[in-house]
């Protein structure tokens, strides 16, 4: 049987981490393919060989902005109806505004707790109806 896929992309290694162990709890039948920032996020949605359920997208890293990536991910007609959640510690309502313009479908604020990110995951996996913007007082 082959596991749904979700994709994060996101240059801190403790974020790569906390991510996944989260995920496990929130989404037992996932599996997440992770890359550590834009431009090899790009080479590997590029490919056609790997097509994810919902994608995970810091903003702050180097070589490619998440804005940036956004912008590609978007560009590509296989990729633009994929569910790009936004997953930074940025709480800037100009970023919001900006990835929401751009076709994010949510802002996630990167919680303090591992706890409520397998909350706000298990959320965003259940398909429930959330606001835009997760974990700032949510």
């Amino acid at each position: 049987m082959v596991k749904q896929a979700c994709f994060l992309i996101d240059d801190d290694e403790d974020d790569r981490e906390i991510f996944g162990i989260a995920l496990e709890d929130a989404a037992p039948g996932f599996e997440c393919i992770m890359a550590k920032n834009g431009l090899e996020a790009i080479e590997v949605l590029s490919t056609g060989n790997f097509v994810p359920s919902h994608i995970f997208l810091d903003l702050n890293m180097p070589y490619m902005s998440g804005i940036e990536c956004l912008k590609e991910i978007k560009k590509k007609p296989d990729l633009a109806d994929i569910p790009v959640i936004v997953y930074t510690t940025s709480s800037h309502s100009k970023d919001m505004e900006e990835t929401k313009a751009l076709g994010a479908t949510h802002y996630l604020i990167k919680p303090p707790s591992l706890a409520t990110l397998i909350e706000l995951l298990t959320g965003i996996f259940n398909k429930k109806e959330l606001p835009y913007v997760l974990g700032n007082n949510t």
